[in-house]
Order: C-alpha cells, then sequence, then structure tokens
C-alpha cells in the first residue's frame, strides 16, 4: 500500500452541506476499492491565485488515503467529471504528517498578531 495526499478544490458556492456529501462521496469510493482514509481536513474557503472557471475561490479538502494505485485512478476518474469540482492534486509521500494542522496554525498566529496589534 502507498500513501497519498490528496486535495480536492470545489467551487466556491458549494454549500456546507454540498461539501460534506463530497467527502463521504469520494471517501466511500476510495473505502469501496480496498483503500483506507487516515485523516480527511476541510481548509474553508481560501482565495485562488488565479482565476478557475469565473472562480476567484474554492473550498478545499484534503484527504491522507493509504491505497493502490488503482484506488487514486478511480478517484480522480469520478472527480474529473464532476461539475461541483476545479481542480484536484494528488502526491504520493513516503509518510504523513498527522501533527501539524497547518491552517489552524495560520489563524492562531493572527489572533496572537491582532492581540499584540492591541496592546501597542
Amino acid at each position: 500500500m502507498n500513501l497519498y495526499e490528496h486535495t480536492i478544490i470545489a467551487r466556491q458556492d458549494t454549500s456546507p452541506a454540498e461539501l460534506k456529501q463530497l467527502t463521504e462521496k469520494y471517501s466511500k469510493i476510495v473505502e469501496k476499492n480496498d483503500g483506507e482514509i487516515i485523516k480527511t481536513e476541510n481548509w474553508g474557503l481560501i482565495n485562488l491565485s488565479y482565476l478557475i472557471k469565473k472562480n476567484r475561490k474554492g473550498s478545499y479538502i484534503h484527504f491522507k488515503i493509504k491505497a493502490n494505485g488503482k484506488v487514486i485512478e478511480q478517484l480522480e476518474k469520478n472527480e474529473a467529471i464532476d461539475k461541483k469540482l476545479l481542480r484536484h492534486l494528488t502526491v504520493r509521500v513516503k509518510k504523513f504528517d498527522l501533527d501539524t494542522n497547518y491552517f489552524s496554525k495560520n489563524e492562531e498566529i493572527d489572533k496572537t498578531d491582532k492581540k499584540e496589534k492591541t496592546k501597542n
């Protein structure tokens, strides 16, 4: 079994309920093909570097998957025809970083910066 980090970007007008459905849909595809979802992270609505299909923002969902290559192939095949998604990316990794949550750190840094600014 290989380790993969897989990220999908949904359209900016996707509701939280639809995001939950997308997460469940793609988790089921992985599990149905004998893969395993190690961790799922919802990174939220983030600005895109450039317009993609007239969208300035996208909702990011990140999966850490333990599976073989056929599972990823099946997953990407389904995502390519999904009209709610803008992009998807899969990266094969040697080891998962399960402790660090990069997006919550940014919020903590922002909070500490705001506190420091209000003190000055």
